[in-house]
């Protein structure tokens, strides 16, 4: 496996890039569909253990997911340094349900339930790194790319809530109630829902952590971009009073 990797790195850079294109727009059109099924399997209370049509299809999904990774590997410039920046990536692209499953291994119902997210994390990273790439500002780049990231760990944590609490919580009368009440927590305004599951009350930790790390990047970034909307309309260039003065001087 390390002589593999190490053959990898040392592979000059093809010059025909269709193929990394290729698993690049694959990996953004399995993502949503994989977002899409599960999205419906939470509404519908459908078991994904016991469907074999999404398991199967997941499978695939992660193994597209590992292929793009080795791609992008091949057609990096600096092949160590991608490796090590995108390690993540290979890491939550692996079928860890498919193995589990596979392999009998016991683990509780809301673990193997969060292991079943486990893909949609590489899919939304997929997505902001696309809504990313649509601005040619480093700074609105980045800023995007956390605002699809905030949207798609709200909407997570919505569907983990709604199908964990409303069987056993009165308060969760329907998907809209655990949408509240998951932006509500991110923006740690907190809810007057309590959970009353293991993986309720998990998600209502992890939401106002991840808000409190990102939204000061937002406040950065409002921060910035105020700040060149009031020094582009005040600036005076500086090149045309120099300019003035040296005639000035001349003249005398």
């Amino acid at each position: 496996m390390l002589s593999s990797l190490r053959n990898l790195l040392t592979i000059k850079v093809p010059e025909n890039r269709w193929p990394l294109k290729f698993f690049n727009y694959s990996v953004l059109v399995l993502s949503i569909l994989l977002i899409v099924w599960i999205s419906l399997d939470t509404f519908k209370q459908i078991d994904f253990l016991q469907s074999h049509s999404y398991m199967t299809f997941q499978l695939w999904v992660c193994v597209f997911f590992i292929l793009d990774f080795f791609v992008s590997l091949l057609y990096s410039e600096n092949r160590g340094r991608y490796f090590r920046r995108h390690l993540f990536f290979l890491l939550i692209s692996i079928p860890y349900l498919n193995i589990i499953h596979t392999t009998n291994i016991e683990l509780s119902h809301d673990a193997m339930f969060f292991i079943r997210f486990v893909p949609l994390v590489r899919a939304a990273l997929a997505m902001s790194v696309v809504v990313g790439y649509m601005s040619t500002n480093a700074v609105s780049s980045l800023c995007f790319s956390y605002l699809t990231i905030v949207i798609f760990v709200v909407y997570y944590c919505s569907l983990i809530f709604f199908q964990r609490e409303s069987p056993v919580n009165p308060e969760v009368t329907s998907y809209w109630t655990a949408l509240w009440w998951s932006a509500c927590n991110m923006v740690t305004i907190g809810s007057s829902i309590n959970p009353v599951t293991v993986a309720g009350k998990i998600v209502q930790v992890v939401l106002p952590i991840c808000g409190m790390v990102v939204f000061p990047l937002f406040t950065v970034y409002i921060t910035n971009y105020v700040t060149g909307i009031f020094n582009k309309g005040h600036h005076t260039p500086a090149g045309n009073e120099n300019g003035n003065g040296n005639e000035s001087s001349q003249n005398q």
